[in-house]
């Protein structure tokens, strides 16, 4: 159904602002006349961008996520009715964005629609398909206090381990910046100067010295070939990955790289274990949990596996039994599954699983890096010393010249 951003006011004047899903831009108008408000502007999503930037609701940031559901939670743990938790949350809303998200679905509860289904309708965006699931598990379970204050703990932790993973690579990334820019600063504008000097004395330098012209020669003279080129296999290679059968290649190649394939897997199978353990805690039937978790699999030789997953349980042979013949989950994970469905603790089996993996990924990552920034260190003062090398043979060769 095609979702429309609207701009409206109240009886006061007040303008709010949301999204929702309608067959048509007439719909949204009847639909806001109903709630009593007078529709200003109702734009089709896909030709709104300017108007969603102009509203400052684009989304909300895992952080605001983070702070908004363990709010709720801790509100409805004070005994405090849906309507109630929303509208003090809007008041407390610490930026518009939120305030704007908050609103509409305060608007939609009051309107009769259950809280997921107000998620699901106005706010597909800030909201993903695991969020909207458990809310509505929760909901049906008349858990929703307990559902959302494990909501928080879920992505809490899936924000430090993504904020661990990003915070291993800054070092490695910020020594690749500054070694490979001093290399091309050297080639583009120092080496040039030496060349000129010694076409002027007319005298032959050796060939390492040679090659190093030659090599700055070319990418001061073609650098835009090279720009081309560059952008060419990037295009090329996001043209193959979009397409299945090229990711699927892609996924398969990164899982068999050594050192980073098995962290990779780890990371992966962490994130679906921490996944599918929250949800089948929070009520969400197997089938549909593992509908959700497919999704959430960046890795789509992975995602394959879960969805053939789905398949297993349908035909009741349980997870670990369709992990096992899958033959890209860890050992570990399949005996811990295994053990979870014997003793009926199968939730808890895959939530320590997830910390397990994400714990040896966090170790893994150290090892990486502190092997990965003296290797980058020293590949570039290689470099730069075979640059000083080359040129100051050249220089040495000026004392060959016969007076």
């Amino acid at each position: 159904m095609p979702v429309f951003v609207y701009r409206a006011a109240d009886q006061r004047g007040k303008t709010i602002a949301g999204v929702m899903e309608a067959p048509d831009s007439r719909a949204v108008v009847e639909r806001l006349h109903r709630e009593e408000y007078y529709p200003i502007e109702v734009t089709p999503q896909t030709e709104s961008a300017g108007l969603w930037s102009r509203l400052g609701a684009r989304g909300i940031s895992n952080r605001d996520l983070v702070a908004l559901t363990q709010q709720l939670a801790t509100l409805f743990e004070a005994g405090l009715p849906l309507d109630r938790a929303l509208t003090v949350l809007e008041e407390l809303a610490p930026n518009p964005r939120i305030r704007v998200i908050v609103g509409d679905l305060l608007k939609s509860v009051r309107g009769g629609a259950s809280f997921g289904d107000a998620m699901a309708k106005h706010h597909p965006r800030p909201f993903s398909r695991l969020y909207i699931n458990m809310v509505r598990a929760g909901e049906k379970g008349g858990v929703l206090e307990a559902t959302l204050r494990r909501l928080a703990e879920f992505l809490e932790a899936a924000q430090e381990f993504r904020e661990a993973l990003v915070s291993a690579l800054v070092y490695p990334a910020f020594l690749i910046t500054v070694g490979g820019g001093a290399i091309v600063f050297l080639l583009t504008f120092v080496i040039p100067r030496f060349a000129q000097i010694f076409d002027e004395l007319h005298q032959e330098v050796p060939l390492p010295t040679q090659i190093l012209l030659t090599l700055s020669a070319v990418l001061v003279q073609y650098w835009w070939a090279l720009a081309l080129a560059v952008a060419a296999a990037v295009l090329g290679s996001r043209i193959i990955l979009a397409t299945p059968a090229g990711r699927l290649m892609w996924d398969r190649a990164a899982l068999r790289l050594p050192l980073v394939g098995d962290v990779i897997r780890k990371a992966e199978v962490a994130r679906f274990c921490r996944t599918l353990g929250t949800l089948l805690k929070s009520g969400v039937p197997v089938l549909g949990a593992l509908a959700v978790v497919k999704e959430i699999v960046s890795n789509r030789l992975l995602a394959l596996a879960v969805e053939r997953l789905g398949d297993g349980v349908k035909r009741g042979a349980g997870l670990s039994a369709p992990m096992g013949e899958s033959g890209v989950f860890p050992p570990l994970a399949l005996h811990m599954v295994r053990v979870g469905e014997e003793t009926g603790r199968l939730e808890e089996m895959l939530l320590k699983v997830s910390d397990t993996f994400e714990g040896e990924v966090r170790t893994a990552l150290k090892r990486i890096i502190s092997l990965l920034g003296p290797a980058v260190v020293l590949i570039m003062a290689v470099m730069v010393a075979l640059i000083v090398v080359a040129m100051a043979m050249a220089i040495f060769s000026i004392n060959e010249i016969a007076l």
